[in-house]
């Protein structure tokens, strides 16, 4: 038997650093330990939208830089050279105006935001070509007045409910319907439900598709872990303010006179003591009658939760790639918060032309292959986030003064006029304004001179 169990153990141990992955058990189990989900739902990520501030403001102030001012929709892309200012054609008005009555860069800020909580959001089109949802498109009579409604909705209420498995078909392996159930994500009075065909859903995402990820995901544990120390601080401060007490009966102490003063029996006076603790803690100012009996509090001791709280904070920050001064608000230093400024509005101009310029082409390519829009090199022009601001631009053009300024001696000027006022984003003057400004210098108006009265 002796010599059985040491070929056995040598065999075991043979086999475990054969495959060390499969029969080594891992030393922790970090999501069990410290109470991460394994899997996460819509619902968690939702839930800590919702309620936790960090996570919020992060989703918030990423979609605020992102659209903080509205594209405009160009039938071709335009260079605007040598400071020349190009009129928006007629048809971009119309889009425009309508876009405007429609709330269109509303609803599709709506759903970037949307798609940054779950792995994706949806824009359900609403569409004036006489065909219920299901339906698939053809093309839409009455031009850019064929759109009615757009519709941001949240991956929890927009799931595929048909996918294309015809091996032969073009969409092989794409959703094929869709089901839209407004009630399944918050509170409506009067929620919609129905399928919705491909052609009138717009998946907003990184890649365009369901499978996307969402923003949260990365840092989840870190919410977690600032959770329970807000939370844990918290309980923690107000069990020291007004805490259980611990009751200590002397042992000189009669129970049978105790129970008799209480008006209750021998078996009952755990429960009097009971009601009459809780009583006490209802309200700060109650009194605590005892006999016998000595109240006592077990103090909590708190460290501060500031370095415990800064760890976790940082970590969701760099996952969001959001700089902290930024994610909370704080301001430590002029040169710091320029600094993260311009790498916040870099991260910010990426993800736009990454992600929220593509989903946006693909509405715009929808409405075209409806007939909506007419086959155009559409282009959207949208402002740098990365250009510098007028206050930057103006301090500028005083130091290229003020370098001109001490070169006046020397005869030369290092910069120009018309180089002065195109770092200011001024377009140059026209030489009827140049002549004009002479003119003007010119010409001295003198009044009159005042004929001598008779006295």
């Amino acid at each position: 038997m002796t010599v059985l169990r040491l070929v056995t153990n040598e065999f075991q141990r043979r086999l475990d650093r054969m495959f060390p992955a499969f029969f080594n058990a891992p030393k922790h189990d970090h999501y069990r330990d410290f109470g991460y989900p394994t899997d996460l739902k819509f619902d968690d990520l939702y839930r800590i939208y919702l309620r936790n501030g960090v996570a919020h403001a992060a989703v918030e102030k990423t979609i605020d830089k992102t659209w903080q001012d509205k594209p405009f929709l160009q039938e071709a892309e335009r260079d605007g050279s040598q400071g020349t200012i190009e009129k928006e054609t007629k048809l971009e008005k119309e889009i425009r105006l309508r876009f405007d009555d429609l709330r269109v860069w509303m609803h599709l800020s709506e759903a970037d935001r949307r798609s940054m909580v779950g792995r994706y959001a949806g824009v359900i089109l609403r569409l004036a070509d006489g065909k219920r949802f299901s339906e698939p498109v053809d093309t839409v009579p009455g031009g850019i007045d064929g759109v009615v409604e757009l519709v941001p909705v949240w991956e929890g209420q927009l799931q595929v409910s048909e996918w294309d498995n015809d091996e032969t078909s073009e969409a092989y392996g794409q959703p094929k319907m869709y089901q839209f159930n407004e009630a399944a994500v918050g509170k409506t009075t009067n929620p919609r439900a129905f399928n919705v065909h491909p052609d009138r859903v717009i998946i907003w995402s990184r890649d365009g598709t369901i499978h996307g990820r969402s923003s949260l995901e990365p840092g989840y544990n870190d919410l977690i872990d600032m959770e329970k120390i807000k939370g844990a601080g918290g309980e923690g401060f107000w069990k020291n303010a007004k805490s259980a007490p611990v009751l200590e009966v002397d042992k000189e102490a009669n129970i049978r006179d105790m129970a008799k003063v209480m008006g209750v029996p021998e078996t009952e006076i755990a429960d009097r003591m009971n009601e009459q603790v809780a009583d006490w803690q209802k309200g700060f100012d109650q009194l605590l009658m005892l006999q016998g009996m000595q109240a006592k509090t077990l103090g909590v001791t708190l460290p501060s939760p500031e370095h415990f709280w800064a760890a976790p904070l940082q970590s969701f920050a760099a996952s969001m790639r959001i700089p902290i001064k930024i994610l909370i608000g704080m301001q430590t230093g002029e040169r710091a918060s320029t600094e993260d400024a311009q790498e916040w509005a870099q991260t910010n101009m990426s993800r736009r032309t990454g992600q929220v310029i593509p989903n946006i082409m693909t509405l715009v390519n929808r409405l075209e292959r409806f007939g909506i829009l007419p086959e155009r090199d559409w282009h959207l022009d949208w402002t740098d986030l990365t250009e510098t601001s007028m206050g930057e631009k103006i301090e500028r053009t005083v130091k290229m003064a003020d370098v001109n300024q001490k070169m006046k001696d020397s005869g030369e000027f290092v910069f120009t006029p018309e180089e002065i006022r195109a770092a200011a984003d001024y377009e140059p003057l026209s030489d009827a304004d140049k002549y004009r400004d002479e003119d003007e210098d010119r010409d001295v108006i003198t009044p009159p001179a005042r004929e001598p009265t008779e006295e």
